[in-house]
């Protein structure tokens, strides 16, 4: 299954790296020493959200769209794709 939700990167005020925050992935957010960096870890983050609430049997939550999103200034927002592998049961 891929999944792609948009997530907000904040510069840190001392500029070195940023934040990033996924709005539709409650608590799911990630600080990273530069933008590369704070790319692969929201991805994993996202991933780690998604994969739990696929075990978990829960709902996913719709997408919202870049272009309707109020972002704090200095900040800008990227969507974010994340592929999970579904593997049968080994019971």
């Amino acid at each position: 299954m891929t999944f792609t939700y948009p997530a907000i990167f904040t510069p840190h005020k001392d500029g070195k790296g940023y934040h990033a925050k996924f709005p539709d992935l409650e608590c799911c957010e990630v600080d990273g020493g530069d933008l590369e960096d704070t790319i692969d870890e929201a991805k994993e983050a996202a991933y780690n959200w998604l994969a739990l609430e696929l075990e978990e049997g829960g709902e996913f939550p719709e997408t919202t769209h870049i272009e309707d999103m109020e972002l704090p200034q200095g900040s800008f927002a990227k969507n974010l794709m994340v592929r999970i592998k579904l593997l049968p049961d080994n019971d």
